[in-house]
């Protein structure tokens, strides 16, 4: 492998260097998708700035969710061990993953039936149990009793497949991973492209899409997993040397003309492909400024403190949403300085609860569950990478 430093290129990465801005990044994109779900909870008595602020601010989401699936394959290409077999990697993520879920969704279960007067049935209980609801295009069994979770779907995927990708990836000259790259892109375009042969109806709420457009493009599990694999790509790029001179700030900027085109392409073409390219250039760029020391707004120890937050902080904003203070009389509306404190309070107390199921449940499961009990010896310690940025994701 290469590691020259040439034009401006970051040295080749060693596995284990600490990725603070990774972390701290992970809590804006949280932030992003509560944002989305608060837009368009229906809150607000003026509906000409509810749509305003559905159209060109709560389309946040879509960025939000992207950025978490780019992140996972960055993250674990960037921590895999040499040593690893599928067995011993398959189990630290699931020990990530899943106590949070099923503390959530057994939370979610109770306040559906108690508070919410919903029937539990199969279908709304049992596929999202075993985080497969994103597999089924209806929606009641896709939202299931707490419905980010569909997002864990996906993660599921990206994690029984990442021995396999890994490797494939692996396999690529370093001359044509940029190639890789933007083939991968291209799968996320033509996602949308086939997503218009699907049925045009029922439509979605708040987007000008048939549900079923919808779930292909944005909720199928499958098609996220072009995002995944560009993750890992870019992580190889970064790790080679192949990198190009470009910094963090600027990385940024080009998210501006991406969710430009988020707000302004029609239907499918909107929802995921306009951002793919720059949150994996920021992605990657926040990893360089870390390997070469560069100034990062998000490496201070209150963003990466919320960043470690994140993954709980996503699993209950919905569950505060519908159950807390905001959701408590459906269809309620308020003028806009009252609803937008009572979005406040919403995020104060989501997290709350996500500071709780993060010191009570997500630290010990890890610790717990993560590695294989030794019968002598203590177990030996995470990656640094690994344990700091872990992916948890996020989607809305």
């Amino acid at each position: 492998m290469s590691t020259d430093v040439t034009a401006g290129r970051p040295p080749a990465a060693g596995r284990l260097s600490r990725l603070p801005t990774l972390t701290g990044m992970r809590f804006v994109a949280s932030l992003m998708v509560f944002v989305c779900h608060a837009f368009t909870y229906g809150i607000f008595a003026d509906k000409d700035l509810e749509g305003a602020l559905v159209d060109y601010v709560a389309k946040l989401g879509f960025v939000g969710v992207g950025f978490f699936f780019i992140l996972s394959g960055f993250v674990l290409a960037w921590s895999a061990r040499d040593s690893d077999r599928p067995l011993t990697f398959w189990r630290r993520r699931l020990a990530k993953i899943f106590p949070n879920h099923l503390v959530t969704w057994a939370l979610g279960l109770l306040l559906m039936v108690w508070l919410g007067g919903y029937a539990a049935t199969v279908g709304n209980t049992v596929p999202s149990l075993f985080l497969i609801q994103a597999w089924f295009p209806a929606e009641d069994v896709f939202f299931g009793t707490n419905g980010p979770s569909w997002s864990l779907a996906a993660e599921l995927l990206f994690y029984l497949s990442f021995p396999w990708l890994a490797r494939w990836v692996r396999a690529i000259p370093e001359r044509r991973l940029w190639l890789c790259a933007g083939l991968l892109f291209a799968g996320t375009v033509l996602v949308a492209l086939a997503s218009q042969l699907l049925p045009t109806d029922p439509d979605m709420p708040y987007y000008p899409i048939s549900w079923y457009q919808y779930w292909f493009v944005y909720c199928l599990p499958a098609t996220r997993l072009l995002e995944f694999a560009l993750g890992i790509v870019m992580a190889r790029i970064v790790m080679t040397g192949r990198w190009i001179p470009l910094g963090l700030g600027p990385a940024l900027l080009t998210l501006i003309p991406g969710y430009a085109l988020t707000v302004w392409l029609p239907d499918a073409y909107g929802i995921v492909a306009p951002t793919v390219l720059p949150l994996a250039l920021i992605v990657a760029a926040g990893a360089a400024a870390d390997t070469t020391n560069r100034p990062s707004l998000f490496r201070n120890r209150t963003a990466v403190f919320l960043g470690e937050l994140s993954f709980a902080f996503y699993m209950v904003h919905m569950l505060v949403m519908w159950y807390g203070p905001m959701g408590r009389v459906p269809g309620r509306t308020w003028d806009t300085l009252p609803a937008i404190g009572m979005i406040v309070l919403d995020f104060a107390l989501t997290l709350l609860a996500a500071w709780l199921l993060y010191r009570l449940v997500e630290v010990p499961a890890v610790r717990r569950f993560a590695n294989a009990r030794r019968k002598s010896g203590p177990p030996p310690p995470a990656a640094p990478a690994e344990r700091d940025h872990a992916s948890a994701t996020a989607a809305g």
